[in-house]
């Protein structure tokens, strides 16, 4: 229900970037550094992620990241001005922060208490609620509902949802979580070396890739595609549907056939996925590229996150505090440099460079074992 939760809560927000592109008049330059505020709040919050989570609990800090998160993602589409946009984004970054590293430390501690393997069945279903939440701001945008009460009415369910969950939740995982934790010596941030930190170059690639979709499909289908109003999520949605199954098959795959094989091969789909919505940008054949980009870059996640938490010496929380921290630099250097790009070239080139990044982490996992 989290992860479904925070990936619905992306999908209707990156849909919804093309109407605050046109609500500010902005230029892809100056978008690329509005979204830069949404890294750096999340980037600032990172090292302290582990106090709340020692803290509080993981699944307390969970819990209370989503709601914060769900409230505050109504702030950016309805601030009246571009400065209280850009703080509205720093304070989402910064519950995000939160809500991830609790949310991935759950579900590493529960793989290790049980036995199975669960971390990408969980990112599968963020990139599910991403799907839905695209498809369901589509319809909306193309309804012309206000976008601040479309926000606002998911931060009331999402919030009421929670709450009712709670008790159960906190009822059947916690006490498991923190016992099997407690021998762990607490999470602590700490600066990567060895093979953390080839696994954190590998996901700046991936992040930048993940980042550059989210946030500049919906633009590249209304301002290269020139697609209809209905159409402009259905990128996002796609990326977001392919995604969503290659993370349901993950745990079947990465064990059958390893990290590393798994992610170099999707690395090189997702270049070939790109590729094809450069080449071709008509409406079908870029929405069919970006679910390749979706099927490839699919495992990236669960596989660092789970390769992370299982650095030899590292607990948990801190070895994925300290991914969080240093890869979240995809998502704040890839959204601004692709508006600069953009702007100085054209978005198709500023795309073609993400393809090569994907092709890059493709040859950067022959470098470090992965799980």
């Amino acid at each position: 229900m989290v992860f479904i939760s925070v990936g619905f809560l992306f999908g209707n927000w990156a849909t919804l970037i093309p109407y605050i592109k046109q609500k500010f008049d902005l230029n892809d330059a100056q978008l690329g550094l509005l979204l830069l505020s949404f890294p750096i709040g999340a980037t600032v919050m990172n090292p302290f992620s582990t106090f709340f989570i020692n803290r509080f609990g993981m699944l307390n800090t969970t819990i209370i990241g989503l709601i914060l998160l769900a409230t505050t993602f109504v702030c950016p589409v309805g601030a009246s001005c571009l400065a209280l946009t850009s703080f509205s984004l720093i304070i989402v970054g910064m519950c995000l922060s939160v809500t991830n590293v609790a949310m991935n430390t759950c579900v590493t501690s529960l793989e290790h208490q049980y036995g199975i393997n669960i971390m990408s069945t969980c990112h599968g279903m963020f990139s599910a609620g991403l799907m839905f939440g695209s498809i369901a701001a589509s319809i909306l945008r193309g309804m012309k509902i206000e976008p601040a009460l479309q926000m606002g009415a998911i931060a009331v369910v999402i919030t009421a949802l929670v709450l009712l969950l709670r008790p159960t939740i906190l009822g059947i995982h916690e006490e498991k979580i923190i016992e099997e934790e407690s021998g762990g010596g607490g999470a602590k941030f700490i600066l990567p070396k060895g093979a953390l930190l080839l696994m954190i170059l590998i996901s700046l690639c991936t992040n930048v890739t993940e980042g550059t979709m989210a946030d500049w499909t919906a633009v590249y289908m209304r301002d290269i595609v020139q697609t209809d109003d209905y159409f402009i999520g259905w990128g996002l949605a796609g990326y977001s549907m392919f995604m969503s199954l290659g993370r349901f098959v993950g745990d079947a795959l990465i064990p059958r056939f390893g990290g590393n094989a798994v992610l170099r091969t999707g690395g090189i789909i997702a270049a070939l996925g790109i590729t094809l919505a450069i080449i071709f940008p008509y409406t079908i054949t870029a929405i069919l590229g970006f679910t390749l980009v979706g099927a490839g870059v699919s495992c990236g996640a669960p596989i660092l996150y789970g390769s992370a938490a299982r650095v030899p010496g590292m607990a948990k929380g801190a070895g994925l505090a300290t991914m969080n921290t240093f890869s979240m630099g995809g998502f704040l250097a890839g959204p601004v440099l692709i508006g600069f790009i953009s702007k100085s070239i054209s978005l198709p080139f500023a795309f073609s460079i993400v393809a090569v990044l994907a092709l890059v982490w493709a040859f950067l996992v022959n470098r470090v074992k992965l799980y």
